[in-house]
């Protein structure tokens, strides 16, 4: 599924970090800084990494997670109360498709290091 979102909305691939800054994470997923601030208060999922001075570092399940919040809101067309109610309420195929994504995004990162040291 997020395959198939990253695709429909014409997002770059997600590089290989551990973590992204949130001008990276907005450059990635296509969402202004401010908006991803507010959807940290409106979505309890998303929560990034805070360091000194509150600056906000996301991980790559936050990035597919921002990506699958804007595809509810923008290209489904929920309301965020909608969109948090489908993300909280997620089947057992979503979450296991989310796993799925993550383990390829990893896998390939394993096999791009393997090929840098080999």
């Amino acid at each position: 599924m997020l395959e198939q979102i990253d695709q429909e909305l014409e997002l770059p691939p997600i590089p290989g970090k551990r973590l992204f800054t949130i001008g990276e994470a907005s450059a990635l997923c296509q969402v202004e800084q401010h908006v991803l601030r507010y959807w940290e208060k409106e979505f309890p999922q998303l929560n990034p990494t805070k360091r000194r001075g509150g600056r906000r570092y996301y991980r790559a399940q936050d990035i597919m997670l921002i990506r699958q919040i804007r595809h509810l809101l923008q290209t489904e067309g929920y309301t965020l109360a909608g969109a948090r109610q489908r993300l909280e309420g997620a089947d057992q195929r979503e979450d296991q498709s989310h796993l799925r994504q993550f383990a390829r995004q990893m896998r390939s990162e394993l096999e791009e290091l393997h090929r840098l040291l080999g």
